[in-house]
């Protein structure tokens, strides 16, 4: 299947919130579906090889006909694919995590999780069950919400985006199925609420970098540039849903796009027809600890605090009640933020884990380590006490590691809050 030169031209219409059946000619192996009827593609594991094969799962509109697979083409071109089909490298990493600073990457996030959240009764319960304020947000809109413990401990952050018949929440890959069961749990017999895990049935993609807004306009997707972190669009490519998003889960630059996996290998290719840079899973962490975004099992963890973990732009403090909201009230009113998460410019290679000390007395905990994008930049992520240091302070991590207290780019867009903002 040939790349069009823009998806303007060829492949994309205007933006459209309804989606309408279209004829294709399928190829004979795969079975006939009609509109409204089942599909996926899903993947199945073989012993010596990749293999997409077609099954009936629930979905909102039949598929084209599909060449070829997104990752066998991946894996002809050099990139490394885990046995859960996350791609972990492309072997251009330094490359890659240049590109992400100066130029444009695309990254596929698929293994990450989808969650769709339908019913009449959706906004009020992800309102209730997390910390943004759903009420005030639009259809087209969206923004980032935190899942917590009821004593504010985190589990994962989640992109949100207000669709017109459901919510769709982006998550990180460990804590899909779990947020999923938890939501469930909270579903009461008159609640007009559904969850549905969608990874399975769809690919994200994310595109990052200085040059995105570049590559957006050359796929006639301007519009969408300088829009507020959250806001989204639907797309026909190739007669194929798309949503393309501002904003990525690692930073509230940069574009999302969500699609069915019949679409994913045309824009994949078309992405990289325009410049940008693949990226893979391992360059993609490294980038995540270097822009500061928290991640679960890392920095997100029983240990630590929603408010400790910096991520004020998610949370609402005047919404009402929600799980979590009286421990980050009393957290607020009486100052009970004990540490906070920085940046931290290491002279050595050490373990996350690593006790943080200064002057010989533990002050914190390393969370997070990177060689940087050759390997020798070290940098790391950490919680430290906050009355032990702050921005340019020395600390040592581990046995006799240094390390200087920094800014990352995504705690420093964060926003303290105070009770009596309308938030």
């Amino acid at each position: 299947m040939a790349v069009p030169a823009s998806l303007s031209t060829t492949t994309i219409c205007t933006p459209t919130l309804t989606h309408r059946s279209v004829n294709h000619t399928r190829s004979s192996h795969l079975p006939s579906f009609s509109h409204n009827k089942p599909f996926c593609i899903l993947r199945r594991r073989q012993p010596s090889s990749t293999t997409v094969v077609a099954a009936a799962v629930p979905f909102d509109l039949s598929p084209p006909p599909i060449d070829h697979d997104l990752y066998d083409d991946m894996a002809i071109a050099g990139a490394k694919v885990s046995e859960d089909w996350v791609i972990e490298t492309f072997n251009n990493d330094e490359e890659a995590l240049d590109a992400a600073e100066n130029g444009t990457v695309a990254v596929d996030l698929s293994h990450y999780g989808r969650i769709r959240v339908s019913g009449d009764d959706r906004i009020q319960f992800l309102h209730n069950q997390s910390t943004a304020n759903f009420e005030a947000l639009s259809e087209g809109r969206g923004c980032d919400t935190v899942f917590v413990t009821p004593t504010a401990r985190t589990i994962d952050i989640a992109q949100a985006w207000i669709m017109k018949t459901a919510v769709t929440l982006v998550v990180s890959p460990s804590t899909s199925e779990s947020i999923s069961k938890m939501l469930n749990k909270y579903i009461f017999f008159a609640d007009k609420v559904e969850i549905q895990d969608i990874s399975d049935k769809t690919c994200l993609f994310a595109i990052v970098g200085p040059k995105s807004n570049q590559v957006m306009m050359d796929l006639n997707l301007g519009d969408l540039i300088g829009q507020p972190y959250g806001s989204h669009k639907h797309y026909s490519v190739d007669g194929n849903p798309v949503t393309v998003a501002v904003g990525s889960v690692i930073s509230e630059e940069g574009f999302s796009l969500l699609m069915p996996p019949a679409a994913a290998g045309l824009i994949w290719k078309t992405l990289l027809s325009h410049g940008a840079t693949p990226m893979g899973s391992n360059a993609w962490e490294t980038y995540r600890i270097i822009q500061g975004r928290p991640a679960p099992g890392s920095e997100l963890t029983d240990e630590f605090n929603v408010l400790e973990a910096g991520l004020w732009n998610a949370i609402s403090v005047n919404k009402g009640c929600y799980k979590g909201q009286e421990t980050i009230a009393r957290l607020i009113t009486y100052d009970g933020i004990k540490q906070k998460l920085w940046g931290i410019q290491l002279s050595s290679v050490v373990e996350p884990g690593s006790p943080i000390t200064v002057e010989g007395k533990k002050v914190g905990k390393l969370t997070s380590y990177t060689g940087g994008n050759k390997g020798n930049e070290h940098f790391g992520l950490g919680y430290i006490k906050k009355k032990a240091a702050s921005k340019g302070d020395t600390v040592v991590v581990g046995d006799n590691v240094s390390g200087t207290v920094v800014d990352v780019p995504y705690l420093a867009r964060q926003h303290p809050l105070v009770l009596s903002s309308k938030q």
